[in-house]
């Protein structure tokens, strides 16, 4: 299967480059960068974070000066940089890098037109645009020296009913429900969903958490290392 390529597009006036290596790694779960692109007037002192990583991570900056005092020209040139790159038909998906409700249009414009969309911004992102992406990720997750405790088990957590949600609308016959199938419910419902907001690297290590869900593995194909996740509700 081929590798999904994947445009970066980073409003750098709305976007942290403390993270930026984070976030890289955490693009290549998704597919291939192929084009990584930040936006900002880049003759102001604001953007200094973002000039000294440029290089390194090979991300093109893309100068937008300010014409107009108090009004943001950087989220049109984003914009209109990606709608090119979706009528070019170079690219399988996009990633858009801000916590800026006015790229919301921009994400189901994209979306509508076959391609994926995911977000990245910070927990302040206004829940339309992050509703807009097919997946949303808080950047604050990609915080390796700020990692989440473990959630504990709350028998009446909306997580529980989330979870119970998924599981009910991909149960199979046998009363299992393959865990891939679960975690794009969740997405559906919640394209901001992460284990790791949680504190549990994956799915499964969440799911094993919680006392009301059994948890199996099933290996794929015989002889091979790689296995299928289900999950169930608890019958205890």
């Amino acid at each position: 299967m081929e590798t999904p390529k994947l445009a970066v597009l980073i409003d750098a006036d709305n976007a942290q480059a403390s993270i930026a290596v984070e976030l890289l790694a955490e693009i290549s779960r998704y597919g291939s960068s192929t084009i990584r692109r930040a936006y900002g007037d880049w003759t102001t002192q604001n953007l200094t974070g973002w000039k000294s990583v440029l290089l390194d991570l090979a991300i093109q900056p893309i100068q937008q000066f300010r014409f107009t005092t108090g009004k943001n020209a950087t989220d049109s040139a984003l914009i209109i940089d990606a709608m090119d790159l979706l009528h070019t038909g170079d690219v399988d998906g996009f990633c858009i890098v801000s916590s800026d409700s006015d790229f919301t249009r921009l994400a189901t414009r994209l979306r509508e037109s076959g391609h994926v969309v995911y977000g990245f911004g910070e927990k302040k992102t206004p829940k339309p645009f992050v509703a807009a992406c097919d997946k949303f990720i808080y950047t604050e997750l990609l915080r390796v020296d700020d990692p989440v405790a473990p959630t504990p088990v709350e028998p009446d957590s909306p997580l529980k009913a989330m979870l119970f949600n998924a599981i009910d609308g991909a149960v199979r016959e046998d009363g299992w429900a393959m865990l891939s199938a679960v975690g794009n419910l969740l997405l559906q419902a919640d394209p901001a969903f992460d284990a790791r907001a949680y504190g549990f690297k994956k799915l499964a290590d969440l799911a094993k958490a919680q006392s009301y869900l059994e948890v199996k593995a099933v290996p794929t194909a015989e002889g091979t290392p790689t296995q299928t996740v289900f999950v169930r509700r608890s019958k205890v």
